[in-house]
């Protein structure tokens, strides 16, 4: 799709469904909300770190790394979900012309094909996550998330600033349901999803030390 407006420009791309990346990151928040940790007095520095660990079987998850699966998850069944017909919250993420008139391209590209990125990453996030894997590839997949939490945390403060300040009248051109759910929703969703990559690929790369520690 050509590029026809100054946000366009600015953005590179209109604001479609890469953004909603990130909208079920509130339901994530949510999840965490209602974590009650506490640290009982006198515990030792292992005690602690095995707190913040959500435990599966013989396997333990980074609280971290844990949000920032759900989170994957549940955008790739929004995008699913958008993709097999679905249509509630499409047009404040991709705008209406594009949720009206489904392209073929949009479709794949899109819509099946964010939600297979995010597939990915989850794959990447569960191999930083297997103390068993080989530690130049942990240290890959952590320095990946990382390099994708920046990314996402930059694009949402950038296109945040760019709405609540009108730059070169974008607002008229992105119309006023993105712009109102790109301000309150998808742009403080990139951010907060970015944080969660950042905090797992901080947390794995300390990974090897706390499991050796708590065993």
């Amino acid at each position: 799709m050509p590029i026809s407006s100054p946000y366009n420009r600015l953005a590179g791309q209109r604001l479609d469904p890469l953004r909603a990346l990130s909208d079920g990151v509130f339901a994530v928040a949510m999840t965490l909300l209602v974590l009650d940790l506490r640290i009982p007095r006198g515990w030792a520095a292992a005690d602690v770190a095995s707190l913040v660990m959500v435990h599966h079987g013989s396997s333990r998850w980074d609280v971290a790394a844990a949000a920032a699966t759900m989170w994957c998850g549940s955008f790739a069944g929004l995008h699913l979900f958008w993709a097999l017909g679905g249509s509630v919250g499409l047009a404040s993420s991709a705008g209406r012309d594009l949720a009206v008139r489904r392209p073929a391209s949009f479709v794949i590209f899109g819509l099946y094909g964010t939600a297979l990125l995010l597939v990915v990453g989850i794959l990447i996030i569960a191999v930083t996550q297997r103390p068993r894997a080989a530690r130049r590839l942990r240290r890959g997949a952590s320095v990946l998330l990382a390099v994708v939490g920046v990314g996402l945390v930059l694009r949402g403060l950038a296109l945040e600033v760019l709405l609540a300040t009108n730059a070169a009248g974008l607002r008229a051109n992105v119309g006023p349901l993105e712009t109102y759910w790109s301000l309150i929703l998808w742009n403080p969703s990139f951010v907060v999803g970015g944080a969660l990559f950042i905090a797992t690929a901080i947390r794995a790369s300390r990974a090897g030390f706390v499991r050796g520690e708590s065993q």
